[in-house]
């Protein structure tokens, strides 16, 4: 079963985000409604009533949550992690984990209504096509190999408008409040400075999350859990399986992976673990203030590819190019195709780069002909990168897709040199504003859960 990628199109710092949700304790409680606040009710007993065909699971705020939806998110996710190959966790466990997902995801789109953020159509359809493109397929079929593994095309648009926006609160609620200082860029700086001899791991995470205000009982509970999970673990559990049954971070129902991490971006609990594992091992259980936590090193690599802000010599590419924009006037046929004809005019050198850049291109760079000047690693779009690195100097790509619209690309040279400093500053900056935000936006989730007014109205193992 295919397993499309979902959320490329979507700003990559959110997607981090994303992943490392709940290291710092915005985790949800997902092991089952009971352990949400103690002002909401616990679920109705499974024998209390008849399960009815569109019954309400949950209130959230002014909003239900209907037994149908929560079955339809339930094929959704169900076939996304076995197209991952990660094993689905027990019914009951499972749905409850979706529905605590379902009712943050709910509060989050109720609060961006109430600021007036909404994805317009055009909009939506061009991150449609983006990620049609990124699994190598046109719109149609797409679409078509969606409704054949059983996603209503109409249901994943309103998928993807929902993910829009809540990318946009986060933006508007967190990112754009977060600030670096001066000295916090010198004292990152400072500590590393051998940064380009230290590690990258490839982690997952299980998050066991301790209730805010826990009593002493409480957190009895919790710890008895995660050691339950520990204990599974080290008789040769399915990590991705326990984390997706377990875990009360947001990453869990895609096997805890955190992905690959400088220490720049993990906490200090986790890197005093790592620093004693090797790729395969479990850690101990680890506890900090928000939960209880259960890391695996699933890999690690050098740190130096070339994005560490102290690495010493990197490779920097001098690139131009002629941008289409797409939008409501210029589909992205007709851009593809304008640009088909001006790499054609310039095969046949009926015209240079730069008369064609000044003449076509909607960049800003249109004036200097196109010219980007020398570019460092991760300083354009992945879709971009990708293709420049492909191309040998005085070489002109073919039309290429990024979220901006098509490019024509041409490589003018490489060069080897070191970072310079006010390089290394810009680095660092972006590596604290990227951790900041992280932080931020779990606190911030973990607010907005709390604020939220939820009441369980049946037992999610009737729900089938």
């Amino acid at each position: 079963m295919k397993t499309f990628q979902l959320t490329h199109h979507l700003n990559s710092r959110m997607r981090d985000a994303a992943c490392a949700a709940l290291l710092l304790g915005a985790a949800l409680c997902l092991s089952s409604p009971a352990s949400a606040q103690s002002s909401q009710p616990a679920p109705a007993a499974a024998s209390s009533r008849p399960v009815l065909a569109d019954a309400i699971v949950a209130v959230v705020n002014n909003e239900v949550i209907t037994r149908q939806e929560l079955l339809q998110q339930e094929r959704i996710v169900e076939r996304r992690m076995k197209g991952q190959g990660i094993a689905l966790p027990p019914e009951t466990e499972f749905r409850r984990q979706l529905l605590e997902r379902m009712i943050l995801d709910r509060a989050q789109l109720q609060m961006a209504k109430e600021e007036g953020i909404h994805v317009s159509d055009d909009m939506l359809d061009r991150a449609i096509e983006r990620i049609a493109e990124q699994n190598k397929m046109s719109l149609s079929q797409f679409r078509q190999e969606l409704e054949r593994e059983g996603t209503p095309f109409a249901s994943f648009r309103d998928e993807i408008r929902n993910e829009i926006m809540m990318q946009r609160l986060r933006e508007r609620e967190v990112d754009n409040k977060v600030q670096v200082s001066e000295s916090e860029v010198d004292n990152y700086l400072a500590t590393h400075a051998n940064a380009d001899q230290a590690q990258q791991y490839d982690v997952a995470h299980i998050l066991v999350r301790i209730p805010e205000n826990a009593t002493a009982e409480q957190i009895a509970e919790r710890r008895k859990r995660a050691e339950g999970v520990l204990q599974q673990l080290q008789s040769g559990g399915d990590f991705a399986k326990l984390a997706a049954t377990y875990s009360d971070a947001s990453d869990g129902l895609t096997g805890g992976d955190l992905g690959w991490r400088g220490p720049d971006r993990l906490p200090q609990l986790f890197l005093d673990a790592l620093a004693k594992m090797q790729p395969g091992q479990v850690s101990p259980l680890m506890k900090s203030e928000n939960g209880f936590h259960i890391i695996k090193l699933v890999g690690k690599r050098s740190a130096d590819d070339g994005k560490n802000p102290q690495s010493g010599a990197v490779m920097q590419t001098h690139v131009r190019h002629i941008l289409i924009k797409v939008n409501e006037l210029v589909t992205p046929e007709e851009a593809k195709r304008k640009l088909v004809e001006l790499r054609q005019r310039l095969e046949n050198h009926a015209a240079t780069f730069e008369e064609l850049a000044k003449l076509y291109s909607n960049d800003l760079s249109a004036s200097n002909g196109g010219d980007l000047g020398w570019v460092y690693p991760g300083d354009t779009v992945p879709e971009f990168e990708r293709a420049m690195n492909a191309l040998k100097p005085g070489e002109i790509s073919e039309p290429i897709r990024t979220p901006f619209g098509y490019h024509l690309i041409q490589v003018l040279g490489r060069k080897t040199d070191d970072v310079s400093p006010e390089r290394k500053r810009l680095l660092a900056r972006q590596a604290i504003r990227d951790r900041k935000i992280e932080e931020a936006t779990q606190e911030w989730l973990r607010e907005l859960r709390d604020r939220a007014y939820v009441e369980y109205r049946s037992d999610v193992g009737d729900a089938g």
